[in-house]
């Protein structure tokens, strides 16, 4: 019976481990050929789009990106704050000498060495989470310095490159925060591992699916107020068409009484 629980850790937590890593194998495919049936593509198109007018809104349209780009160097820094303070957690849950988990209630290897390799890999999989979310910070700043810039010729693939960066390591982070959720159901086992592996790859299924179609977006830029006043100057320089009395030099009210 020892022999058979000890196998359990080695037969269904690769099983798991495959399954987690086929689907997102597919999902990558999924973005590289077919982005318009994935959340990541759509999400993409919308974003490439968002850029394509912000670099050409007027200089007081600037706050509403920065905005945008703001809350989202929030929502990362946030995320790796609370990786880095689980991998602390995890780090020095290593260090003691704690075996809560490793009693009768886990059915599978209770062994020193496999406990271990549980934090272990919960804790590499915190750092490489917080490493992205670190990154996906870092390509939004960058992008709200170029999109900043006013008045030059910053070409918008430059700011649409910064901003889906930030986005796919946003995305790794949170597969890196998923892949956790089943490593931490290891610490009570390999069937809770195994079945945690299975229903998180049917809702991420669900929730990586998109339906809706890709919107092809059309922009009417607004003009700046300089503008405006000069189009305003323009046209009141110019005659109405509306009476054509007025409007003609010879018989216009002016040209018989002065």
């Amino acid at each position: 019976m020892q022999l058979e629980k000890g196998s359990l850790d080695l037969v269904l937590v690769p099983c798991g481990l495959v399954v987690m890593l086929s689907y997102h194998l597919l999902l990558l495919y999924r973005i590289l050929r077919h982005p318009g049936t994935t959340v990541i593509g759509y999400e993409n198109h919308n974003k490439v789009a968002w850029v394509r007018r912000m670099v050409r809104a007027a200089p007081d349209e600037t706050g509403l990106a920065l905005s945008v780009i703001s809350s989202n160097i929030s929502a990362s820094t946030n995320l790796a704050s609370l990786s880095i303070a689980l991998g602390s957690l995890i780090g020095a849950w290593i260090s003691s000498t704690t075996k809560v988990f490793m009693t009768e209630l886990v059915y599978g290897d209770r062994s020193q060495s496999t406990a271990t390799v549980k934090y272990i890999s919960l804790l590499v999989c915190f750092l490489v989470s917080f490493t992205c979310f670190i990154h996906s910070a870092r390509y939004y700043v960058q992008a709200s310095f170029l999109i900043t810039t006013l008045d030059s010729d910053v070409p918008a693939a430059y700011v649409q490159h910064a901003v889906i960066r930030g986005g796919n390591f946003w995305s790794m982070g949170l597969r890196a925060l998923y892949l956790a959720t089943t490593l931490l159901m290891w610490i009570f086992g390999p069937i809770p591992m195994f079945t945690c592996s299975v229903l998180m790859v049917v809702i991420l299924h669900m929730l990586d699916t998109n339906s809706l179609p890709l919107h092809q977006h059309q922009f009417t830029v607004r003009k700046r107020p300089e503008q405006r006043a000069l189009t305003s100057a323009i046209a009141a320089r110019q005659p109405s068409p509306q009476n054509p009395t007025l409007g003609n030099p010879i018989l216009s009210p002016v040209t018989f009484f002065s």
